[in-house]
């Protein structure tokens, strides 16, 4: 069939396989055929953060990666930071620490964090400051985000 592709990956520790049109961008496969919704579309031209996901270890904009770029890959979605019903340290200190307020940006705060944590478990606050940079939050002012996040790293690191 002309316009489709064949894609193996590993999502969220889990294999699986997909046959899906060739034009279509991971943000919508992984919302639309995996169910995955935690990850939002924001703006759609890669800015506001909404929609990052880890692949291969490297927060990146989902909207931006064409579902053929996913092939062979290991991808992680906020859904896949939990294990076992037990949410990550990060999870627990967003909601200790009051960074979640309407929640739109959370995923993706969420995850370009895990991705600077499991890179420098021992983070600056400048390191934090940069690597949270492409996630836009229009409700904490971020001084709680921040906060979560350097708690994490002062309490256990990232754990995997």
């Amino acid at each position: 069939m002309s316009g489709t592709i064949q894609i193996k990956f590993t999502l969220n520790g889990k294999a699986v396989e997909l046959t899906t049109r060739t034009n279509r961008r991971l943000l919508d496969v992984l919302r639309e055929d995996f169910g995955l919704t935690g990850t939002k579309e924001g703006c759609a031209i890669g800015e506001c953060g909404a929609c990052t996901v880890l692949l291969h270890s490297k927060a990146v904009n989902s909207c931006l990666v064409l579902v053929g770029q996913a092939h062979g890959s290991n991808i992680i979605t906020v859904e896949g930071l939990a294990k076992d019903g037990v949410l990550h340290p990060l999870q627990e200190n967003f909601l200790k620490y009051g960074a979640v307020q309407c929640g739109f940006c959370t995923p993706g705060m969420l995850l370009s964090a895990y991705a600077l944590l499991n890179e420098n478990p021992q983070s600056s606050e400048e390191e934090i400051k940069e690597a949270i940079a492409g996630n836009l939050c229009r409700c904490t002012g971020y001084k709680q985000i921040i906060e979560a996040i350097q708690q994490t790293t002062r309490s256990v690191g990232s754990r995997k």
